[in-house]
């Protein structure tokens, strides 16, 4: 998976999503993946129960990200859709659910085999813990930006 770059593309990738709340978030980006024929059309309820039950988002540095995902049944070809929130919208944070972040970026995980997930989470991770590689995506206006990111980070 360390070619995690080879799972995103334009299509997406949505910079300046604006969403009301985290569902309406997530709601967006698995509809990008499903109208792309990335993913069944299950995953769009299923990834938002999962969210529900199972947490994910997290603090890094001085912003919030979300990586949402759910079970490889839903999921027709493995891909990395990416929102990067216009205004931050609250998630609750993975393992301590009373809790809430406000994330900022939200990495949605389509992953088609179950062996393939923990190695995704690692490289993720590792990019969450750069935080000026964070803030450029943040601040990033173009697809090219997002991808020359994820290939000087991996």
């Amino acid at each position: 998976m360390s070619d995690i770059k080879g799972l995103f593309n334009e299509e997406l990738i949505i910079l300046n999503l604006e969403a009301k709340d985290d569902k309406d978030a997530i709601r967006q980006l698995a509809n990008r993946l499903f109208k792309a024929g990335y993913v069944k059309e299950s995953f769009i309820e299923a990834i938002i129960e999962r969210e529900a039950n199972y947490p994910t988002g997290l603090s890094s540095g001085d912003m919030g990200v979300a990586i949402p995902h759910t079970d490889a049944t839903h999921v027709n070809k493995a891909a990395l859709a990416i929102g990067i929130l216009k205004e931050p919208v609250k998630f609750h944070m993975m393992g301590m659910p009373e809790e809430s972040v406000s994330v900022n970026i939200i990495f949605m995980m389509a992953i088609d085999e179950p062996s393939k997930h923990l190695e995704m989470l690692k490289t993720l991770m590792t990019i969450f813990q750069q935080n000026d590689l964070l803030n450029r995506m943040r601040k990033a206006r173009k697809f090219e930006e997002i991808a020359n990111i994820f290939e000087n980070a991996i």
